[in-house]
This record gives structure tokens, C-alpha cells and sequence, in this order.
């Protein structure tokens, strides 16, 4: 698909970005570590496991490479996920607002994130989200585009984009990371799960500590 260097976009992480999930993904890192009697980290260690692929997680949650662990976990932990933890969650303050204002005809808006598409297109619909975005993109439940900068390429890719017109917003590191490989802006957000030490090394050009402040910064200072 040719590129359409006139088509500005905006991708959008969702946990820790648009939604704290906290609540519904540490109950679900319990339940399938319970199930498989382990053990159990505290409720600060989960916390670093937010963003970063499921499958990543509970590698270095097991210490393991066994690749049928990990897979038996990722489905423990879905059973729940499924019905229960998907939906214990709630959005950041202003986030209704700055989608608002952000999707005002100049621009589209699209979610991109490590959570499996089927349960993010859930949460979007869920939170009453979906008329503002023109696309929820996320990894298969087989692990397709579990790697962040691979699922932005294909998003460029699928869409027609122009890189340089388009920014990519997270909370954590492989956020930034995933922009920068594939050429879009990447902008951090401090109110997540994410420092701004780690967004600034990971090459962040600007870090928002509000969803308003983060509406004002693209609206002023975003690729025109």
C-alpha cells in the first residue's frame, strides 16, 4: 500500500496510557501463578509487569524458557482474564476529554498495544471508546505481533502511513523504543507504570504528565 505522507495519526498504548489496569491484571498474574503453585510477588512487583508481553512477563515470572510453561500460564491466566480481569480497569482522568479533543478531523486515532487485539477491542468497547479510534491493533492469542515495533509496522503498513506524521504514546520503555525503530514521534506519559527515567533513555522527545497536557503538547507541538 503506497504511503500517505498527508494522513496524520496518533497511536495510542493502552495500559497505562488510556486505562489503569492494575486491579484486573495483578488478580490474573495471581490466579495463574496460584494455579500453578508458585510463587506469588507482591502487588509492586506485578506492577513492573504492566506493559511489557504477556508471554515476557511470565518468562521472567517462572524463570523459565520452557516454552509449554509459559503458554500453560498465559492460559490460566486468560480463564480469568476473559470474564473478571479484563474489566477491572478504569480510564485515567481526562482521557474522554483529550480523545475529544484530539479527534477533531485533522488527524486519526489508533490504540496499539501489547495486550492480545481481542480483549483490547473489548476494553475500547467497554470504556465507550470505540467511535474515536479507527483501529484497535494488538497481537494475536498465537503471539503474532507480540513485538511492539513489528505490530507498529504493520499497523504503517496496513494504513498507508507516513512515519514521520504519525506519534506513538506510551508509558514504558518498548513504547518509545517501537516508535523510534519504525520513524514515528515518541512521546512518553509519566501518569502510568513507567518512570520518566525510563521513557527519557529510551529516547522519548517529550514526556506529559496529564492526559490535558498531553492533548496540548500534539495539538501544539505534533507532526503538522
Amino acid at each position: 500500500m503506497s504511503r500517505a505522507s498527508t494522513r496524520h495519526a496518533i497511536f495510542f498504548d493502552l495500559d497505562g496510557t488510556l486505562s489503569d489496569p492494575f486491579e484486573g491484571i495483578a488478580s490474573c498474574y495471581r490466579h495463574a501463578l496460584t494455579q500453578l503453585s508458585r510463587p506469588v510477588p507482591a502487588a509492586t512487583e506485578l506492577a513492573t509487569f504492566i506493559g511489557p508481553p504477556l508471554r515476557q512477563g511470565f518468562a521472567t515470572l517462572l524463570a523459565t524458557s520452557d516454552q509449554v510453561l509459559v503458554e500453560q500460564a498465559v492460559t490460566l491466566y486468560r480463564e480469568r482474564y476473559a470474564t473478571h480481569g479484563a474489566f477491572e480497569n478504569r480510564l485515567y482522568d481526562e482521557v474522554p476529554e483529550m480523545l475529544r479533543a484530539l479527534n477533531d478531523g485533522t488527524r486519526r486515532l489508533y490504540v496499539a498495544t501489547a495486550k492480545a487485539r481481542v480483549f483490547a477491542e473489548r476494553i475500547i468497547e467497554h470504556f465507550g471508546l470505540s467511535a474515536h479510534f479507527a483501529h484497535v491493533y494488538g497481537p494475536e492469542l498465537d503471539g503474532r505481533f507480540e513485538n511492539k515495533a513489528d505490530l507498529l509496522a504493520h499497523a504503517l503498513e496496513r494504513e498507508g502511513l507516513d512515519p514521520a506524521s504519525c506519534v506513538m504514546i506510551g508509558d514504558r520503555a518498548q513504547d518509545v523504543r517501537a516508535a523510534r525503530q519504525n520513524g514515528l514521534v515518541p512521546v512518553g506519559v509519566s501518569y502510568g507504570y513507567g518512570s520518566k527515567e525510563e521513557l527519557l533513555e529510551a529516547g522519548a522527545v517529550v514526556i506529559c504528565s496529564s492526559p490535558r497536557e498531553l492533548a496540548s503538547w500534539i495539538r501544539s507541538e505534533g507532526p503538522r
